[in-house]
């Protein structure tokens, strides 16, 4: 039954009233805010670059206040989303109003907006109407939620309101609903068809129940999610990351939290979502990045797609089977187990050790030293055990020269009793006793000073050298490879990696298969540099990281907190990349992790998945093909081309097409780069538009009209997608073509356009 209009228009009176507090609220936040700037200037001025408590205490008070005034600020727009109407047990019905940023009355203190990451508002995301509760740190919380309403609100103006329970419009503005589409959330629809944005934009009006239940799983587990293309499980990651800075406020803190992201164009792409939900300081980076700075390497980086790239241009090429066996080698666990046989040779060889000495005296026992490094210190990184060593001996050092100056005394008390026996008092036997106590005095100082040498010395030499040094060792050193890895290398794959690894270190050049043995000898001899430990680590494209690779960065955050998404569907590096869950699971989280499938698209229409589909279900996984969001568009199109202006004509038409709907972004996708650059030339002669290139060296992201290789759009979405040369050439019968194609034709939020040339694809013929 449709609601009265004067239900609406309560709405409109209510949305008026919280934006005139809203601009009060902001003048006095505004007024304090500069008081406190001007305050601090003055301050500054005072100290003259001297510490001042006073000037410490108002500045984490502006910090405070500043980002207090930039909420409020950007509440402005749209400061709520969703309302929802809850009686607890045995107490009155309330109305809460919730929006991105919770915001509260500075004079009364009240909560006229609760922020989405507020435990309440669990009941909008995953409660249904009659019985609910919600879990408060005060414990669970009964009652009845009778109302769930979301509404449309642009620039502090409300367009529509929709109420879950019947899905049904209370004021349409001019929408009109298709027949048949009663069922529909008409709310996520109309959200859903917004044109795409350079940069990824937060969800938290749209988050559905499956998605909700991810963002607020405890912290201290590992959760893995096998999103399906489209099911935002990069957003509901980073959406995770706010509501455990929200929940854990006291506790945990935006650096304190590590991103890892698939390369420096998809971080271009996510950098404002973070910032957006009032999140900061969360570091973001690739792993090719934060590896090489834990290492301390510079070099040029020979990153996973550019050797990708190098696979799919030289399907061919002889030395193809070493370069994929190679990586496969470098990424798997049996070569994580031959680096814990290197790590036994070195511990090993540090136990050819000699009693610490200093001249012939002996500080500290070579039986203790083993002894300690050995067993009492066995769970420890072989430096850090020297480290502890040091530590502990240097507590005992000065008793231990003591020692030795004791016997250095009594040594010069029978030489001086000796002259006092056998010379009478006298002038010369003052001056021979003055002799031999300024000889014993001399004495005893060396003996202080060739100590501390020879202390600090014998550790300094112990020390394990560079990490980058000790894996060349490890190839170079043939008897040490034969040993560590049981002579299972085959000959030919071991000349080739030793080669490959030398001429990288002659010429400055570091291969991201390289990075995961060397980061996890480093972690193994020198620990985890404390400035790595992290209290939550996010990796996204999880699918392309081989197990070795997770379990190296597993050693880097506290008790397993993790959320980890992917989709074995898209995992296009087949050769070292993860092809079931089960194994991370079993191999690096033994047995601790949940698994958690999320199989609802919301990215594309029906008619694209499904086309999309019919390249998933060819794949050798068993993969649950994605569901998509009932949205009915245009089915994908295929084109026959057969010349570069053909082509190009065609684009134009699509590009108006893509205007007239009033959407903007095009990409046209490549198979590789090489074939990229040759549509960039065939569009620069050919089309009445100018097209950017993107290259896996950009660091930022344009989505307008672009031409991008396959394998770098994952993540991505654009409004159309053109597929360049869907022939049996470019995309045969092999796993990497089905699942390369497939990320190809899931980046589509509402047209898709498959070109091809002579024959095209046994992979889309049926679809």
């Amino acid at each position: 039954m449709p609601i009265e209009s004067k239900e609406f228009n309560l709405e409109i009176d209510k949305l008026k009233n919280v934006n005139e507090w809203i601009e009060k609220e902001t003048l006095n936040i505004e007024g304090s805010d500069l008081e406190l700037k001007n305050k601090i200037a003055e301050l500054k001025k005072e100290a003259r670059g001297r510490y001042n408590e006073e000037l410490e205490t108002a500045e984490k008070l502006y910090e405070i206040t500043h980002k207090n005034l930039n909420k409020f600020i950007e509440s402005k727009e749209q400061p709520y989303f969703s309302r929802i109407d809850f009686r607890e047990y045995k107490r009155e019905q309330e109305s809460y109003y919730i929006g991105k940023f919770g915001l509260g009355d500075s004079k009364t203190g009240e909560e006229i907006v609760i922020d989405w990451r507020a435990p309440i508002a669990d009941l909008y995301y995953s409660g249904t109407q009659g019985e609910a509760y919600y879990q408060s740190p005060v414990g669970v919380i009964n009652g009845e939620l009778s109302l769930k309403r979301k509404f449309l609100i642009k620039d502090g103006l409300l367009k529509d309101a929709f109420d879950e329970g019947i899905n049904e419009i209370i004021l349409k503005s001019g929408i009109e609903s298709g027949e048949g589409n009663a069922l529909i959330d008409e709310f996520l629809r109309i959200n859903l068809e917004e044109s795409v944005s350079n940069k990824l934009k937060d969800v938290v009006a749209t988050i559905q129940k499956e998605q909700n239940s991810i963002i607020r799983a405890n912290k201290n587990n590992a959760i893995i999610v096998q999103g399906s293309a489209g099911s935002g499980k990069t957003t509901v990651a980073l959406h995770r990351l706010a509501y455990l800075l929200y929940k854990y406020k006291n506790k945990l803190s935006g650096d304190e939290i590590l991103v890892i992201a698939p390369n420096k164009l998809f971080l271009d792409y996510i950098s404002e979502l973070l910032p957006n939900l009032g999140v900061d300081k969360v570091k973001q980076k690739t792993f090719e990045d934060v590896s090489a700075e834990i290492l301390n390497l510079k070099g040029k980086v020979y990153t996973k797609d550019k050797k990708l790239a190098y696979i799919l241009e030289n399907g061919n090429n002889d030395e193809l089977k070493y370069v994929v066996n190679s990586s496969k080698l470098k990424g798997s666990m049996p070569f994580k187990v031959m680096m814990d046989r290197y790590v036994k040779l070195l511990e090993r060889e540090d136990l050819n050790v000699e009693d610490i000495k200093v001249e012939n005296y002996v500080l500290f026992d070579i039986n203790e030293i083993k002894r300690l490094y050995a067993k009492d210190l066995i769970n420890y990184p072989l430096n850090k055990r020297k480290t502890e060593i040091k530590r502990y001996f240097t507590l005992k050092l000065n008793e231990k020269i003591v020692n030795i100056i004791e016997k250095i005394d009594f040594s010069y008390e029978y030489q001086i009793a000796r002259v006092k026996k056998i010379m009478e008092d006298g002038p010369e036997r003052r001056r021979r006793l003055i002799e031999i106590y300024e000889e014993r005095d001399k004495r005893k100082e060396e003996i202080r000073i060739k100590s501390k040498e020879a202390f600090d010395g014998y550790f300094d030499n112990w020390q394990q050298v560079d990490t980058r040094v000790l894996y060349s060792d490890f190839f170079n050193n043939k008897e040490v490879f034969s040993e560590v890895t049981s002579n299972k290398i085959p000959d030919s794959l071991y000349d080739f990696m030793l080669k490959e690894l030398n001429y990288n270190l002659n010429n400055g050049i570091i291969d991201s298969d390289d990075l995961t043995p060397m980061l996890y000898l480093k972690f193994m001899i020198d620990g985890v540099p404390e400035k790595y430990k992290y209290q939550h680590i996010v990796i996204d494209e999880a699918q392309d990281y081989s197990l070795f690779q997770l379990f190296a960065i597993k050693s880097m955050a506290y008790k397993n907190s993790f959320t980890i998404v992917g989709d074995l569907g898209q995992g296009i590096y087949y050769y070292k990349g993860i092809d079931e869950w089960s194994k991370v699971i079993e191999n690096v989280f033994e047995g601790e992790a949940d698994y958690v499938p999320l199989t609802q698209s919301y990215r594309s229409t029906v008619e694209i998945i499904e086309f999309a589909n019919g390249v998933l279900r060819k794949q050798k996984n068993a993969l649950k093909p994605a569901l998509p969001v009932l949205r009915h568009g245009k089915a994908p199109e295929i084109i026959e081309f057969t010349n570069g202006k053909e082509f190009s004509a065609a684009l134009d038409e699509i590009v108006k097409e893509v205007g007239a709907i009033g959407k903007k972004s095009v990409a046209v996708i490549g198979r590789t780069y090489e074939e990229c650059k040759k549509i960039k030339d065939i569009l620069k002669k050919n089309s009445e538009h100018n097209w950017d290139l993107v290259k896996d060296t950009d660091k930022t992201l344009k989505l307008e009209k672009i031409i991008i290789p396959s394998y770098m759009t994952k993540g991505l979405e654009f409004d159309c997608s053109v597929i360049y040369n869907c022939d049996d050439v470019n995309y045969g019968d092999s796993e990497l073509d089905k699942k390369i194609l497939y990320v190809a034709l899931t980046r589509a939020l509402h047209l898709q356009y498959v070109f091809y040339s002579k024959n095209l694809s046994r992979l889309v013929q049926d679809n």
